[in-house]
């Protein structure tokens, strides 16, 4: 994301988008800054496939276009993603599968073996992995996959599925809530990333985010806002250079990495 100019990254309402993702789409926010990556997208773009179990993707992605437009193909599939299937014995109020009723907006993509699903609507996002064997107007059922996690990965999903379903059946509208502290976290770490990838100092970067009279105050030696830029810096370039991975996991976008949660930068106005 090197930019000579440094502008691209100063406006902090150009970082809103992010706090309505989920660990799937932070982690490519993560990845498709790192130059490496992006380096490999040059190189190999013509043909993806063989650079991109590296990264944990299935194919390539273009690193120019962000989580509201890219739907990168993880590899492994992300826990968050549900299995849907034909159900083999439906009861009378079974919901029929009718693509176009789930609400928001709706991404395809075929991966060779099946239609993956992306359904965002408002801070919710679900990817559904559909069977072929499934066709429009059957009743449907949805699957996780099994194993130690199995727990993990049902709490990370079933919220978001009965909401779907209620969605679905009433046609009812959606609410959104209000993003917490950990969302917050990783716009302002992808804010500082972007600040350092562009060649700003730890004193740029705290002066875009804190805002030039709160850095004059407080930017000295060993004081704890020069720590927290040094630590949103360093959290970026962990989550960059493959702790991304981490969040594909159950509900993984809800706990930090290599720092506290906690340490929220004030945006400035």
């Amino acid at each position: 994301m090197a930019d000579s100019s440094a502008v691209h990254w100063h406006p902090s309402a150009a970082y809103l988008y992010v706090l309505h993702l989920d660990g799937p789409a932070l982690a490519w926010e993560y990845l498709r800054r790192n130059p490496e990556y992006r380096r490999a997208w040059q190189q190999h773009r013509h043909r993806p496939e063989h650079e991109a179990h590296r990264w944990g993707l299935r194919l390539l992605e273009n690193p120019a276009r962000d989580a509201r437009d890219a739907h990168p193909d993880w590899f492994p599939d992300p826990s968050s993603v549900v299995q849907v299937y034909p159900d083999a014995d439906p009861t009378a109020d079974a919901l029929p599968f009718q693509l176009w009723r789930f609400p928001g907006r709706k991404h395809l993509t075929h991966d060779g073996k099946r239609l993956v699903l992306t359904i965002q609507f408002i801070d919710h996002m679900l990817r559904m992995a559909i069977s072929p064997a499934l066709e429009d107007g059957m009743a449907y059922a949805y699957a996780v996959r099994a194993g130690c996690q199995l727990r993990e990965r049902w709490r990370a999903i079933e919220a978001e599925l009965a909401m779907l379903d209620a969605a679905i059946a009433r046609r009812t509208a959606i609410a959104t809530g209000r993003p917490g502290r950990t969302p917050m976290l990783h716009m302002c770490t992808l804010q500082a990333l972007d600040g350092m990838l562009a060649g700003a100092s730890q004193r740029g970067v705290a002066e875009v985010l804190f805002g030039i009279t709160t850095v004059a105050e407080r930017w000295y030696d060993d004081s704890d806002l020069r720590a927290q830029v040094r630590r949103l810096i360093r959290r970026g370039q962990t989550l960059m250079g493959g702790e991304y991975r981490r969040l594909l996991q159950p509900a993984a976008q809800h706990r930090d990495v290599s720092t506290n949660a906690q340490n929220v930068p004030a945006q400035n106005a």
